[in-house]
Order: structure tokens, then sequence, then C-alpha cells
């Protein structure tokens, strides 16, 4: 079995305890810091200069967040916003630097992470782009879930992820639990079936639905 890397990370800082609604960092803040999300979940959006909110992703336990600006050293392009009561480790760049004389597969694991989030918001600009509304959301709840099955999101916040009403999220998201792909409830979407959901995304008209 690999070694989970990012767990190194946990010993390079506290562990700080985040509230429900609490913020981690705002879009243009000085980024001095990697987070480790050792536990809960915790939303990366935009926000535009008229006070508009666009849903980049969901992060989940596990993996790291803020690393764009962190790498790059410009200000942050995006805030991040905890969903549920969270437990997360702020790296500072020195720690990091120092863990990696020690481990220098975490570098590798690092790029990887870096690569998955090009390779998701280039997803992201090609359904925007050409896939209608419940083709776009089967592909985010197919892609988001990641390693877990659960997104802690309402139909609104699905919404402003890809670009279309709370009332278009809602009939798409009948949709597809009638296919016995997702099971949702106020705040939470379960993925039953995330092979089905990708097949439908890429254009399957007729996938086979669970039994």
């Amino acid at each position: 079995m690999e070694k989970n890397l990012w767990s190194v990370l946990e010993t390079l800082a506290p562990t700080l305890i985040y509230q429900r609604g609490s913020m981690v960092y705002w879009q243009g803040d000085t980024a001095d810091r990697l987070y480790y999300l050792k536990k809960g979940s915790v939303k990366i959006f935009l926000t535009s200069p008229e006070g508009g909110e666009r849903t980049l992703r969901v992060q989940q336990t596990g993996g790291v967040f803020g690393e764009a600006a962190f790498f790059d050293g410009g200000p942050r392009i995006s805030s991040a916003k905890v969903l549920e009561k969270s437990e997360i480790v702020a790296v500072s760049r020195q720690a990091l630097l120092d863990s990696l004389q020690k481990e220098p597969e975490l570098a590798l694991y690092i790029m990887r992470a870096l690569s998955a989030r090009v390779r998701l918001l280039s997803s992201q600009v090609d359904s925007l782009a050409f896939l209608q509304a419940d083709r776009r959301l089967a592909r985010f709840l197919a892609e988001a879930t990641g390693g877990t099955r659960t997104l802690p999101l309402t139909d609104e916040e699905l919404g402003e992820r890809i670009g279309a009403s709370r009332v278009t999220v809602s009939r798409a998201m009948k949709k597809l639990r009638e296919k016995g792909w997702i099971r949702s409830s106020y705040r939470a979407v379960e993925v039953l079936d995330a092979d089905a959901l990708f097949a439908y995304a890429d254009g399957d008209e007729a996938p086979h639905t669970r039994a």
C-alpha cells in the first residue's frame, strides 16, 4: 500500500480547530501557509467585485488546499470557508522546505495535487462550455467526491458550482436520484454510482440504472 505522505504535514504544525462557517483565508490575502485538511470539509470559492460567489471545489478530509498562491508567491486568488467542524494544519513555507529534505517523495505528492487541480479546472471549463446542466451536475458530483462519497452541499451551492439556478439543479438532482445514482438530503449529496454519473456526463443517453 502506498504511504500516505500527506500525513507527514500533521507533524509540521499544531492542528487548528475551525467551526462551521469559519473562514480559513480570504481572496487577496498574502499566501504564507499551505493547509492540510486533517478532518472535515472546506469550500474553495471565488468572489466577484459585485459580491457574487462561485464555488471552485470542495476539499474533503485528507488533502491539501491553498497551494497555488502558496507556491507562486502571489495573493490568494480564492477564499476558503469551513463547511463543517474541521481540523486543519497550517504549514509554513520553511517548515515544508525542511520536510521535503527528509521526505523528498512529498514533492511528487504535491505535484500530483497541482496536476489534479489543473485537470479538474479544465474539466470544469469544458463542462460549462459544452454540457447541459444535468450532465454538468453529474460530472461535478462524480469528480468532486474523490475518495469519499458524500458532499455537504445544498442545491443552491451546487448551482453556484456548475453555473445553474437552484431550480435547475433541483430538477437535475431529482433525475439522478430516480436513476439510483445519488441520494440527497438538505445539506448532503451521497454518490452511489460514480461510474454511471461519468458515463451520463460523457453522453451515454441510456446508462444502466442500478437495481
